[in-house]
This record gives C-alpha cells, structure tokens and sequence, in this order.
C-alpha cells in the first residue's frame, strides 16, 4: 500500500499545472489576467441595472422635434416636455385636440397613424380636475407620443372619432369610468358597467360600496 501512494505521489509532481491564461495588452509592461470564474460572471450579470438608460441623440431629437411641432402649431400646444428620460408629451388646450391629432396623423413628417389608447386621470383639487391622454403610434418612424389635455366634469371634449375610428370604444369606455362627455360621438353610452349603473367609477369621490345597495336574497322552496 505504501508503493502505491509512493507511485501516486511521483506521477503527480510530474503532472503539468494548471495556471491562469494573461493575455498581454497595448502596452507590453501591463498584462491582464483572465481569471473570472463562473460564479463571479453570474454575480456581475445579476449587478447589470435592469432599467433601459435613455439616449442622448435619442433625447436631443426628440427635443428638437418637439419644438418642431410647437412651431408648426403654436396657437394649440401650451408645453412639450419629456417624462420617463425619452417619452414626448404635448400639453394642449382642449378646443386643440382635432387639429392637433390631424396634424400628427397627416403631416408627412410625424404619421402617427395609430391611435393604442384614451385614458383620463382624475385629481379634484385642480380646476380642471381631469386630464385627458391621448396615447399615439408612428409605425413609418417607430416612435409615440402622448398628448394631454383637460376638462371638468360640465365642459364637453371634441371626439377624435371622425380621425380615429378606434377611438369609439376608448371615448366610450373613459365616459363610463370618469364621465367625461364626448361631443359629436356617434354611440356615447357606457360600455363595461350595466344598464341603469350611478355614477363613475373612477372618480376619486366615488364611494367604494357605491351609490346602490345590491341585497341578495336566496330562497329555498322545500319540498314534502
């Protein structure tokens, strides 16, 4: 037995050793070791920020074409400003909402020939406690835009419908939740709660049980 590990210990000091790989680099007295091991490359993986960091040509184009478009309407667009690093925002005026969204559907320049969405946000401590958004896509020059504005809750809003014809749906669906009332809509009527429902949803002063008090009754007929 003692041969045996006598032998063994012979063949291992002979057995070449393995050593890090040095790559050399521009100048020939630094040299850099590549010894990262499998675990520290899913350590440095994990340590990568997760959140897309906006870009700078990104940014200044979107600046300038912002500005572009305040020039080319300046009677309607009160503010542009970038929200999230590199998402453009049109604040408007609400008698702008049909000229504005001609414009960026028509011109040349924008095509944003797609209406995603219509939605509303309540605050009532504004004067205008409802702010109207218009979310568009650009497919020819894959980018979007959002456009605002605001009304309260007597002041009617111009329908895009005649511009978008998706926008039946989403004006219909922002007057069930928020009743912010839509002029020239073809078919205003509520379209996700039920007929005869009181009230807005989604209004910051709707109550949660709501205005009615749904009683269940079950009876159970026994029969002899």
């Amino acid at each position: 037995m003692t041969s045996i590990l006598r032998n063994c210990w012979g063949l291992s000091r002979n057995l070449p050793v393995a050593t890090s790989k040095c790559y050399a680099v521009a100048f020939p007295s630094s040299v850099r070791c590549n010894t990262t091991t499998a675990s520290e490359k899913t350590e440095k993986a994990e340590t990568r920020p997760t959140v897309r960091k906006p870009s700078h040509v990104d940014v200044n184009r979107l600046i300038s074409f912002g500005r572009y478009i305040t020039n080319c309407l300046p009677k309607y667009i009160q503010k542009t400003q970038l929200t999230a690093g590199d998402e453009l925002e049109l604040l408007i005026v609400p008698d702008g909402i049909i000229p504005t969204l001609t414009f960026l559907k028509d011109h040349h320049n924008t095509q944003f020939v797609n209406l995603t969405d219509i939605t509303a946000l309540d605050v009532p401590s504004r004067q205008y406690r409802f702010e109207l958004v218009y979310n568009l896509l650009s497919l020819r020059y894959n980018s979007r835009i959002r456009v605002k504005t605001y009304t309260d809750e007597l002041t009617p809003v111009d329908s895009v419908y005649s511009i978008f014809k998706v926008a039946d749906w989403y004006e219909r669906e922002v007057w069930d939740m928020f009743g912010i009332f839509f002029s020239n809509h073809p078919d205003l009527r509520r379209i996700l709660t039920d007929y005869g429902f009181e009230g807005h949803p989604l209004r910051k002063d709707f109550p949660l049980s709501g205005y009615v008090e749904v009683i269940i009754q079950l009876k159970f007929r026994i029969s002899n």
